[in-house]
Parts: structure tokens; C-alpha cells; sequence
């Protein structure tokens, strides 16, 4: 079973995050920059899924500029067998990054797709349905327990009311989440092995996928600064405060 695992090039999450001056994006220069976690989370069960003697090959994507292949590299030292990269300059939007994904699964044929269910740059949770949709796969969101059991897929996911099991047929789309599993670090000897692992490039064009954005993004902004908390005298100015000052959440 061939399993396709795309991955995108994000922010570090340990890295504060700065707005530029004239709002028209993020500073991304000097930045450090990683694998999406949730992407991550999607490689370390591909990985898990061939230990067990399912999987018989990963392949790795991203979609982006020339600097992925470093992020790719990280997904073949963690186990991936070999990666592609859809290179291109401008920004991908969800949309866009789904008909790429749809013309590499058509270009693999791989029996599922596992992806991060979002990426925590732009939180749009968008590909993993929109892909499905424009393969016409099933698919099982926020997935915290993946089985295979030859053509059938069972999937645990998290919904508001606790959890609910889905079954469906292979071929198709899973987006991980947080519970699903511990990714695993990658270990120097398999860092070096990585260097030395396949890592395809591809345009857009040759795959015949116009991604040209859709969306304007006009402005972006800081969120609000949090004011700081204050002192009460006794428990009746804390009541009148509450009653008078304080915003009702609901």
C-alpha cells in the first residue's frame, strides 16, 4: 500500500510571530522555519502504519518554494521513502494546494492520503476536505485512531460530543489530529541517510494546475493586547464589578 503524506513549511511554533510594519503579512526573514506539527503527526503514523507491515511506501509532498525541500528532507529522515516538491513562487492558497495534491495523487496513485488537518500559519482546515472532494474519496477528519483491515479503513475521530467511529473503503483522505500519536525525532544516522533519498521537483505547469490566487489579503493585524488585572478592596466591589464591568461569555 502506498501511502501520500503532504507536508507544509511553516513558522516554528516556538517562534512569536511578528506582523509586518505596513500590515501586509508576516515577517518571515530570519525566521526560523519547520514542519507543520499536524503534518508531522501524519508522517509518524505513515511510519507506524509500515512497521506494522501495511504500508509498503511513503511518499512525501509539499507544495512551495525552493527552501521545502529542507522540510521534505526532515519527513525522509522521520521515515518517508521519497518526496516531491511542487515548486512555486507564488502564495498557495488552500485551493490551489488541493488541485496540486489531486494531480500528484493521480500522478502516485496511492491507496490514502494522510494530512495534518491544518496547518498552524493560516488555521484554514481546507485541503484534506477539499481534496477529497475533488478526487471524490472519503475522507475522515480529525482522526485520533487509524486501523487498516485490507480494503476497509476504520477511523476513531474527535467530534463535539466525544468520539465517533467511521468505517469506509480504500481509497482515502485522513486529517490528523493532536491525539493520534507522539511524532518521533529524527535520529543523525537517518538525517544523513535522507541527504541521499529521492526528492522529485515539479511545477505547476507540468502538472496543469493554474495557481493563481483567488483571495486578497488586505490586511493583517495583531491581535489585541490583553489588558492587565486589577486589585479589589473586598468581595462587594468584586460583585459590582462582575455585575457592571465584566463581559458576559456565552
Amino acid at each position: 500500500m502506498k501511502l501520500l503524506i503532504p507536508i507544509k513549511r511553516v513558522v516554528d511554533y516556538n517562534v512569536k510571530v511578528r506582523v509586518k510594519p505596513d500590515g501586509t503579512g508576516i515577517d518571515t526573514a530570519n525566521v526560523k522555519m519547520s514542519m507543520n506539527p499536524f503534518d508531522e503527526i501524519a508522517v509518524e503514523e505513515a511510519v507506524r502504519l509500515r512497521e506494522k507491515g501495511i504500508a509498503t511506501e511513503i511518499v512525501a509532498v509539499s507544495c512551495g518554494p525552493t527552501a521545502c525541500q529542507e522540510t521534505l528532507r526532515t519527513a525522509l529522515a522521520i521515515g518517508a521513502d521519497r518526496a516531491i516538491l511542487v515548486e512555486s513562487g507564488v502564495e498557495l492558497q488552500p485551493l490551489a494546494v488541493a488541485k496540486l495534491l489531486k494531480a500528484v495523487v493521480d500522478k502516485e496513485q496511492p491507496q490514502l492520503a494522510i494530512l495534518g488537518k491544518q496547518a498552524i500559519d493560516d488555521d484554514s482546515n481546507q485541503v484534506g476536505q477539499m481534496l477529497a472532494a475533488l478526487l471524490d474519496w472519503p475522507q475522515a477528519a480529525f482522526a485520533s485512531k487509524v486501523e487498516i483491515e485490507g480494503a476497509r479503513l476504520r477511523v476513531k475521530r474527535e467530534v463535539d460530543g466525544g468520539l465517533e467511529t467511521v468505517e469506509m473503503s480504500l481509497p482515502a483522505v485522513v486529517t490528523t489530529d493532536l491525539r493520534l500519536n507522539e511524532p518521533r525525532y529524527a535520529t543523525l544516522p537517518n538525517i544523513m541517510k535522507a541527504k541521499k533519498k529521492p526528492l522529485e521537483v515539479l511545477k505547476p505547469e507540468e502538472l496543469g494546475v493554474d495557481v493563481t490566487p483567488r483571495l486578497k489579503t488586505l490586511k493583517v493585524v495583531e491581535p489585541a493586547k490583553r489588558k492587565g488585572g486589577g486589585r479589589v478592596a473586598d468581595v462587594k466591589e468584586l460583585v459590582d464589578k462582575l455585575r457592571n464591568e465584566a463581559k458576559v461569555i456565552s
